[in-house]
């Protein structure tokens, strides 16, 4: 009895100017902001009345976004008439994937996915996205013969080619992220690719530091298997694949922590082993998204003569735009908002709560005269919704963006290096 080999998956060039073209109106029609452009291109400052508006000065779609949003509406337009299906959300924004999902790309959400990959036909069209998936569910879609349109960002495959070596050479993957989210899933299934690899999620730097003592003075093995269920490999034996270990990262962590996390991690091993013996026993590169960074970085500027508040405006599961309002919490009043509509009334809004993981309200949120407000927004948030945010907040104040951009009574300033 023979078996069949799994039909490769088939590849498709979606780039053809034929089709790009269109894509590229369809999205601008959709996601662009000429008001953004406006004030990014003057200085990234807007004033009217009492109420000043200062964008930062990197915010909103990076390239890998652009490339995934591109790419989903590229396999929309070459195959109208063929089902197309998402592996869970292209990226963390709801109006995005509302979109996709109006043009009739269907989510296959949830773990495990088999029943719904059960269900695919090698006619099928299934779009990877920019976190990328699991081994285990693309070797499924191969064995199905689905086209693929993989859309998972350049960066992120870096980590990944930092972790598969890091298998290879039996050196345990320490990988700072957060455990459940799509992209350390994808990544740790790497590690595990070769079926011998191991890797340890950890996420906050009380959890490095639990870790670091761990490695220098051991503890109780099942108290630590207990306290990072879920977050470590198959077969994860602390007191054997502690010994070499290599930190990598979830591309959209602050580089700040990540750094805090190689360095608390590295003196561990150095303590443990000593310097001399260092390099067998500790790797680290940095796997941070440049694109993150740029954003961080942007922010921290802004922040250096601080706005009376911040607005950050992002899908609530968006890893990047959640650190973001971190550094903002850090500093000033801040609230991280994923559209305008949380804006009830200058009395009234509704922002994320990151500590209580749900919406909470916050009363006399916009003080009443002269009033400079921040603005950045995460990666995976399109302009639109960024000039919805500003829009409302001069509406607040009674006043038409339209009128006072029509009839030059607002003050556009270029922004201090």
């Amino acid at each position: 009895m023979t078996t069949e080999a799994p039909t490769a998956p088939q590849k498709v060039n979606l780039r053809r100017p034929d089709i790009m073209t269109a894509v590229q109106a369809q999205v601008l029609s959709h996601y662009r902001s000429d008001l953004v452009e406006r004030i990014r291109a003057s200085g990234h400052i807007l004033s009217a009345g009492d109420l000043t508006i200062k964008l930062a000065k990197e915010f909103g779609f990076c390239y890998g976004v652009e490339r995934a949003i591109d790419l989903a509406y590229a396999a929309r337009r070459a195959y109208p008439d063929r089902r197309i299906f998402l592996l869970g959300e292209i990226i963390h924004n709801p109006e995005v994937n509302d979109q996709l999902r109006r043009m009739g790309i269907v989510t296959i959400a949830g773990h495990p996915r088999d029943e719904e990959i059960n269900q695919l036909r090698p006619e099928d069209i299934v779009i990877i996205p920019a976190f990328g998936t699991e081994v285990s569910t693309r070797r499924k879609l191969e064995e199905k013969g689905c086209l693929f349109v993989d859309t998972t960002c350049g960066d992120v495959m870096s980590v990944w080619k930092r972790v598969r070596q890091y298998s290879k050479d039996a050196v345990t993957s320490i990988i700072h992220g957060k455990a459940r989210h799509e992209e350390t899933m994808a990544t740790t299934s790497q590690a595990r690719a070769s079926g011998a690899g191991h890797y340890l999620v950890v996420f906050t730097l009380a959890e490095t530091d639990y870790v670091c003592d761990y490695i220098v003075n051991g503890n109780n093995k099942q108290e630590f298997l207990e306290k990072f269920k879920g977050a470590y490999s198959e077969g994860f034996d602390p007191d054997i694949h502690l010994e070499a270990i290599g930190v990598a990262n979830q591309t959209t962590m602050l580089r700040g922590e990540t750094e805090d996390v190689q360095r608390r991690l590295k003196a561990a091993m150095a303590r443990k082993f000593g310097e001399g013996a260092l390099a067998e026993h500790f790797r680290f590169f940095d796997t941070i998204c440049g694109a993150t960074q740029d954003r961080q970085d942007a922010l921290e500027k802004l922040l250096r003569e601080p706005p009376d508040l911040l607005l950050v405006i992002g899908g609530y599961n968006s890893s990047n735009t959640s650190h973001l309002a971190e550094m903002g919490e850090a500093k000033l009043p801040t609230y991280f908002i994923k559209n305008a509509a949380k804006m009830r009334s200058d009395h009234l809004i509704l922002h994320y709560d990151q500590h209580r993981h749900a919406e909470v309200e916050t009363r006399h949120w916009l003080p009443p005269g002269k009033v400079t407000v921040g603005i950045t927004a995460g990666a995976s948030c399109p302009n639109n919704l960024i000039e919805d945010a500003i829009r409302r907040l001069f509406e607040l104040r009674g006043i038409s963006v339209r009128e006072l951009l029509a009839g030059g009574t607002a003050s556009v300033n270029e922004q201090e290096d």
